[in-house]
């Protein structure tokens, strides 16, 4: 039976409802009922107008928000109590392990002695409050607008900052800790209006002053008056109050005698600490100006970080909070277990070298200038980026800053290959469009003056030698100064610092500036910097970022550690090409000292401006290690020259920092073999040099492809030194080839055979100078194998300009 379709105008039966009642239709579909008069047909919301929520929706909304907020706030303030003190109120001890697990060093031991409000100059509060919290009397213990503006500025890039009073940071002192978490910072707001409707102003500020760390392991402002000063907090200047207000920022950054690079910061710190007592009519414009900036006294450390010790710690903490792995008062408050990658056997080795080949050597009675000299070194395995070993000084409590980290030394003629491996990654040419390979010539005349900059330059070389037209490889084994300024020049200054930079040396580095004269190293790495750098180089251009931890727990948990992933930094055939002319410093240059370590190595040598330090950088493929020589009064902290320090009339980077690293070197690889170094190089780069030709070369013409050197390219292997006194390699067999002794340079006058004793020097020196250079001073000039370094010892005026 089929369906039928219901008649015209039959309105279908709904089957929900009971036959015969169906639903009245809408009234304005009723036939004769047009819509109730006043009232228009709501019309229903299409397309995105629906995506659009009415204001009934966006009152309710703000409205239920405000309902939420106000429960939370109310419920976190009934639930949330003041807690007892907490256990950093008496901080623990961290231990720092060897990598094979031997404990290193213990620092920690609580220094704190609480004193009442009342004993603190009312100068000295009114400076913490001018750095701290300037309306702390007046404002409520939080202040939630402070606390969202520096959310916004910390979200938006501007720098991590703290929106908490003086209150909320006597919270986290006393009662909390300094852990970054959600959790602590929710306790911390409520605590703090809890503390401050109950406790007075100056109740909370005695003890933010009594619990806030100072730096120099001081807790409170006692114990900081006494590290800083030697005196009681009572007996403290209002300049002396404003620097230790100063501290509460970043107390080891600015503390200008462990850090003296950052001198600077700490001044601007401290002088807008007086400016706000002046805004705050604390102060008077007059005092302000009368106020002169208070020299802090000497680090004095603890009796347990004697030694190496305390270097050590304080590297390892410096980089555990510049990494941000733990801030610096998280770590003060101590109980963690911090293994370090420092290697027990090679540290002592590296001990034993420097007290060998150097302070054994020293006589500060005798020879004024030896109470000036002082030693850094680092050793890093290039493979792994992680540090083996450090030497810091000769002891932590006696010589307290780290020789090994710190930046106020010209790392000098050790920046030379950075500048020929930019060339070599940019395929940089000169300035008439040959490219730069080991083998490219350029004039070493001296003083000869740059080309292709504006501002006129005209370097000085090592013992003013002219060298004619030479090569690359050349230049580099004696290390001529004209040769890389014109080549910083050619490849381009700003392009020499990117590439120095890529491989690990900080851009902030001081007087870090492109220019002619960078090509001479006056930026002031440290030791530290440049071992990384050269570690990438050794590791055929892959950087990986060093690192001092192994591991850092605390009670059964694992602190994270930053990714240090290795990348490249330049080519292989960037790093390794330099690599090759390095190896031809060591085997022909003035670095022939380190061949005392029995193994193939590649090295540099440098000497700072008025022989103020002497460097010498060098790796072998398994193990880089930077040492360097500098010379700073023990009194006044002034940077001395070195000269006549050791009885040597000048010290250069290829003498004693070269056979510490040598004795170094040999100890640390002790029970290896030797091997060899897999270099791929740069296409020309291992062709031999052009034959020598005595056609000199004009200063002011450029050369041509097919100019040959007007001396000699490269001077004759020397025999394996004697790493005792060096007097074979020192003068007799290469000494005096040049001019009495320096380097090559006049191999034609100064006789190959002879070393300076019959005809040494004639040309440039003079027999006497060739005489004294060629065996006198052979020592110094010696195992650094006759080098410029060494060379320079004859008696030349001592000079300004570097090597």
């Amino acid at each position: 039976m089929s369906d039928q379709s219901p008649p015209p105008g039959w309105t279908p039966r709904d089957p929900d409802s009971p036959d015969g009642q169906q639903p009245p239709p809408p009234r304005e579909q009723q036939p004769g009922r047009p819509p109730k008069p006043g009232r228009k047909p709501r019309r229903k919301r299409t397309g995105w107008r629906r995506l659009i929520p009415t204001w009934r929706m966006v009152l309710g909304g703000v409205l239920l928000l405000a309902l939420l907020l106000g429960g939370a706030l109310v419920a976190g303030y009934l639930l949330v109590d003041i807690p007892p003190a907490n256990a950093a109120a008496t901080a623990q001890s961290n231990v720092y392990l060897y990598s094979d697990g031997s404990q290193l060093a213990r620092d920690g031991e609580v220094n704190r002695v609480n004193v009442p409000l009342s004993q603190i100059p009312l100068t000295v509060q009114e400076a913490v409050l001018a750095a701290e919290d300037r309306d702390f009397y007046s404002e409520r213990a939080v202040d939630p607008k402070a606390m969202l503006r520096a959310a916004w500025n910390t979200a938006t890039g501007k720098g991590t900052q703290s929106g908490s009073t003086i209150t909320q940071q006597y919270v986290k002192n006393y009662y909390l800790g300094q852990e970054q978490t959600i959790k602590r910072k929710v306790k911390e707001f409520f605590i703090a209006i809890k503390l401050g409707r109950e406790k007075s102003k100056d109740y909370i500020l005695e003890g933010y002053l009594n619990t806030s760390y100072f730096g120099r392991n001081a807790y409170g402002i006692q114990a900081a008056s006494q590290a800083y000063y030697g005196k009681d907090v009572g007996k403290l200047t209002t300049a002396e109050g404003a620097y230790l207000a100063t501290l509460l920022n970043s107390p080891s950054a600015f503390d200008v005698v462990s850090h003296p690079q950052s001198r600077d910061r700490a001044l601007a710190r401290w002088n807008y600490v007086l400016d706000g007592m002046v805004k705050k009519n604390w102060l008077t414009a007059a005092e302000r100006a009368a106020t002169q900036f208070p020299e802090p006294g000497k680090v004095r450390p603890a009796a347990g970080l004697s030694g190496q010790r305390g270097y050590l710690v304080e590297a390892v903490k410096d980089y555990i909070t510049e990494h941000k792995i733990l801030d610096e008062k998280t770590l003060a408050e101590g109980g963690y277990r911090i293994t370090t990658t420092i290697d027990k056997r090679r540290q002592n080795d590296f001990v034993k070298a420097v007290d060998a080949q150097l302070n054994s050597k020293l006589d500060p009675e005798a020879r004024k200038a030896d109470r000036l000299v002082r030693a850094g070194g680092v050793s890093i395995d290039p493979a792994t980026g992680k540090v083996v070993a450090m030497y810091g000084g000769i002891d932590y409590t006696k010589q307290y800053v780290n020789n090994a980290t710190r930046h106020d030394y010209q790392v000098a003629s050790t920046f030379k290959p950075f500048v020929f491996a930019a060339a070599v990654e940019n395929d940089s040419r000169t300035q008439d469009g040959r490219r730069i390979t080991p083998n490219t010539i350029y004039n070493g005349d001296n003083k000869r003056r740059v080309v292709g900059t504006r501002v006129p330059y005209a370097p000085e070389n090592e013992g003013q030698i002219s060298y004619g037209n030479i090569t690359v490889n050349t230049a580099t084994d004696l290390s001529v100064n004209a040769v890389f300024a014109q080549m910083v020049v050619d490849v381009g200054t700003v392009k020499v610092k990117q590439t120095a930079v890529d491989l690990g040396i900080p851009e902030n580095t001081p007087n870090f500036v492109p220019g002619p004269a960078m090509a001479l190293g006056t930026m002031q790495a440290s030791v530290l910097d440049m071992t990384q750098a050269y570690a990438t180089l050794a590791d055929h251009g892959r950087r990986t970022p060093y690192t001092f931890l192994e591991k850092i727990t605390k009670e059964d948990d694992t602190i994270g550690l930053p990714d240090r992933s290795p990348t490249q930094a330049v080519t292989r055939e960037a790093a390794d090409t330099t690599t090759s002319m390095l190896v031809s410093v060591v085997d022909n240059g003035t670095g022939t000292a380190a061949l005392a370590a029995g193994h193939p190595a590649a090295g540099k040598t440098g000497t700072g401006e008025l022989d103020r330090s002497a460097w010498f950088a060098a790796y072998t493929p398994d193990l880089v290690t930077v040492v360097a020589m500098m010379g700073q009064d023990p009194d006044t902290g002034t940077l001395q020259s070195l000269y006549g320090a050791l009885g040597e009339p000048r010290i250069g980077g290829g003498g004693y920092p070269a056979r510490i690293w040598a004795a170094y070197t040999k100890t640390a690889l002790e029970g290896t073999d030797p091997v060899d170094f897999d270099l791929e190089l740069q296409p020309g780069a291992a062709q031999p040099p052009p034959s020598p030709s005595f056609e000199p070369f004009p200063p002011e013409e450029t050369p041509e492809d097919e100019v040959t050197p007007s001396r000699p390219v490269r001077p004759n292997r020397p025999t394996r030194p004697n790493p005792t006194n060096g007097q074979t390699n020192g003068g007799q067999t290469n000494g005096g080839q040049t001019n009495g002794g320096q380097t090559n340079g006049g191999q034609d006058n100064g006789g190959q055979t002879n070393g300076g004793q019959t005809n040494g020097g004639q040309t440039n020196g003079g027999t006497t100078q060739g005489d004294q250079a060629g065996t006198t001073t052979g020592t110094q000039g010696t195992n650094a194998g006759a080098g410029a370094d060494a060379g320079a010892a004859g008696l030349r005026p001592p000079s300004a300009f570097l090597e």
